[in-house]
């Protein structure tokens, strides 16, 4: 018999706590009407420990469940599935949680010795004819796009092994590549606490990897996301610098060091690791960027920050808010706006225009919750920026119900950029449990066009992606 579920740490309670069923919905009742236009299936992964983990356990670190909900002719299937990692099946193994959390308490468990912590719980993205589950610091899992059936490790051909990190080992990519709408290409990368610190790749539209290369940077940084224009790759390095004497007292081999200041590196995307060029910046730091482009010499990016550290900051710590970055390619320099004061995080655009100039951001946001710290429960609403008019809008969610990160999909191939469809997984709190709302970017503000009522609660997640009918697209 398994150990039970702790009922004091706040991420194992309400709508944190792990759902310990795998079920298949094959048509979900649903208010309103689906689009015709919506044939495909989005997908959303997050963190789900089929066992109680360990002492101190954070949100970041449960096993990977998948969410797929299929839509075609108006209708909606749903199935839920974890991501078969060898640290699952060591788990389901012993039937325990043997992965430990944060804090100076959660000592590792000698059983996990020798298996990958790889927990594929962060994203999940269509690439190249697959359905590739994302992680922070290891290589992506393969599973099937209708069954969500784990394939295995996905090691691009043998391609993405290196020896690196004092044998062969597989390869470092974070969750958070990104995919270019015109040539299809998959821009990502890695960081480590050992050298290298960072590592940049790239996929083609193919599938193959083409480009894998160390970068220099000035220190090791826990760098959850970067930014990519159609030229260019942005490697923002934060003062959470990697430091293994913290770990008494921390649990986590994090320190914050704000007298380093933000280092922002930037690489022509066909260039080589000598083509990285700097750029300076105060103390903040990033979970998630938005999108970048090019404007005559300058490269303009949005992006959610903060100025404290992650994971663990203290009283009087502020929630993420929607800035903009202009760095001038051809004289130096970083030059910061605020876009908005409220809080807001998970930006998502038209996948259309990603890399390039654009118009439309679709995010969490809170309204009611000013204060707020960035934790789920606060995101009342959805937002949509219009960064040409400078205008936001807010889907307001009702009686303190929660967004999930929305989902951006095209109304059709050729509709007007933020012409189409946002969908989010939302927590009813009262009800404890959730549904899919389907809102029309041309009534963001009115009832949503459609919502697919699940019977029970989906945990709060991370990131997802939408996959055509066909598996036409990216």
């Amino acid at each position: 018999m398994s150990d039970p579920f702790s009922t004091n740490n706040p991420y194992l309670q309400g709508n944190f706590a792990p759902w310990l069923e795998e079920e298949d919905h094959p048509d979900l009742p649903v208010k309103g009407e689906l689009p015709e236009t919506l044939r495909g299936s989005y997908y959303r992964n997050g963190s789900n420990p089929p066992y109680a983990p360990g002492a101190n356990y954070h949100w970041f670190f449960g096993d990977g469940m998948i969410q797929a909900f299929h839509f075609d002719e108006g209708r909606c299937s749903h199935l839920n599935r974890w991501v078969r990692t060898e640290r699952y099946e060591a788990q389901r193994k012993y039937e325990a949680g043997i992965f430990g959390g944060i804090g100076p308490e959660a000592s590792p468990d000698p059983r996990a010795e020798g298996h990958s912590p790889n927990a594929s719980n962060t994203h999940v993205l269509w690439h190249a004819g697959r359905l590739l589950s994302l992680w922070e610091a290891g290589p992506p899992y393969e599973v099937d796009p209708i069954t969500l059936e784990t394939r295995g490790i996905h090691d691009y051909g043998g391609a993405f092994y290196r020896e690196r990190f004092g044998g062969r080992n597989p390869d470092i990519m974070t969750a958070h590549p990104k995919i270019d709408p015109d040539t299809g290409e998959w821009i990502g990368f890695g960081y480590s606490p050992l050298e290298p610190w960072l590592v940049y790749h790239a996929v083609g539209r193919d599938g193959a990897l083409t480009r894998s290369f160390e970068l220099e940077a000035p220190f090791p940084s826990m760098m959850h996301d970067f930014i990519v224009s159609a030229d260019y790759a942005v490697f923002p390095i934060f003062p959470a610098v990697f430091d293994f004497g913290v770990m008494a007292d921390t649990g986590l081999p994090l320190s914050w060091e704000p007298e380093r200041g933000t280092h922002v590196g930037v690489l022509p995307r066909d260039g080589t690791a000598e083509d990285m060029v700097w750029f300076d910046h105060e103390a903040c730091y990033c979970f998630h960027t938005v999108n970048a482009h090019v404007e005559g010499s300058k490269l303009i990016a949005e992006l959610f920050t903060t100025p404290g550290a992650p994971l663990y900051q203290g009283p009087g710590a502020q929630p993420p808010r929607l800035k903009r970055w202009t760095l001038d390619l051809e004289k130096g320099g970083l030059k910061q706006e605020d876009l908005d004061d409220a809080p807001a995080e998970f930006g998502v655009i038209d996948p259309r225009h990603a890399g390039k100039a654009y118009r439309h951001i679709f995010t969490m946001g809170s309204v009611d919750y000013p204060n707020m710290k960035g934790q789920p429960e606060g995101f009342d609403s959805i937002f949509h920026y219009d960064l040409k008019t400078g205008r936001r809008e807010a889907h307001r969610l009702p009686n303190g119900d929660c967004a999930g990160e929305p989902c951006f999909v095209p109304r059709s191939r050729d509709a007007e950029e933020g012409d189409g469809h946002v969908l989010s997984i939302v927590y009813r709190r009262d009800e404890n449990r959730s549904d899919l709302i389907v809102v029309d970017t041309q009534d963001f503000t009115g009832e949503p066009a459609a919502i697919v009522q699940m019977p029970h609660r989906i945990p709060f997640g991370f990131h997802g992606s939408w996959r055509p009918a066909g598996g036409a697209g990216r």
